[in-house]
């Protein structure tokens, strides 16, 4: 049996949920979800104000609180917190919680590539109604690529979640 716990449902939502599923439950992988649209969106401006910044900064001092029973309950933490800049959050992690292993899945993050895309003749149309990327390009903060569904994945007792998908649709996010 694989233990999954979810400690958080949004970035802002209640930081002693984590902490109290991790001493109190038996748990092998504790799940936190920080992004939405807007949260992507305020991440982006963060990041352009400050090229360290981007992620969800609660994060890191949170592993650092529970560091210590993560490591002696071997309790795995799969989180989306590095939001626009996954890379400084996980340096900072590594800085605050230096005991714990830390991994970074990289590839979404379309944003700089959207002009090649129009540059390429792609019009990314608005799937509602219709109007191409190019007349909102200005207003576009962010831009993430998703993957629909995964095939042969892997148990999450294995360690390895994640696995070849199709299809990646746009999500994009303005101001």
């Amino acid at each position: 049996m694989i233990r999954i716990a979810n400690g958080q449902g949004f970035w802002g939502d209640w930081l002693e949920a984590p902490v109290r599923l991790v001493e109190q439950g038996p748990l092998d992988f504790l799940v936190l979800d920080y992004l939405a649209e807007i949260t992507m969106s305020i991440l982006q401006k963060q990041k352009e104000a400050d090229p360290k910044l981007g992620y969800a900064r609660d994060f890191p001092p949170l592993l650092a609180r529970i560091e210590r029973l993560l490591k002696e309950r071997d309790v795995k933490v799969i989180a989306n917190a590095g939001g626009v800049n996954p890379v400084a959050c996980a340096q900072e992690v590594r800085r605050v919680a230096p005991s714990l292993k830390v991994a970074v899945v990289l590839g979404d993050d379309v944003f700089a590539r959207l002009d090649d895309f129009l540059g390429a003749g792609h019009q990314m149309k608005n799937m509602d109604t219709g109007e191409p990327l190019s007349s909102i390009r200005d207003r576009i903060l962010s831009a993430n690529a998703y993957r629909r569904r995964c095939r042969n994945r892997r148990p999450l007792h294995r360690h390895r979640p994640f696995a070849r998908s199709h299809g990646p649709p746009l999500r994009l996010e303005g101001g």
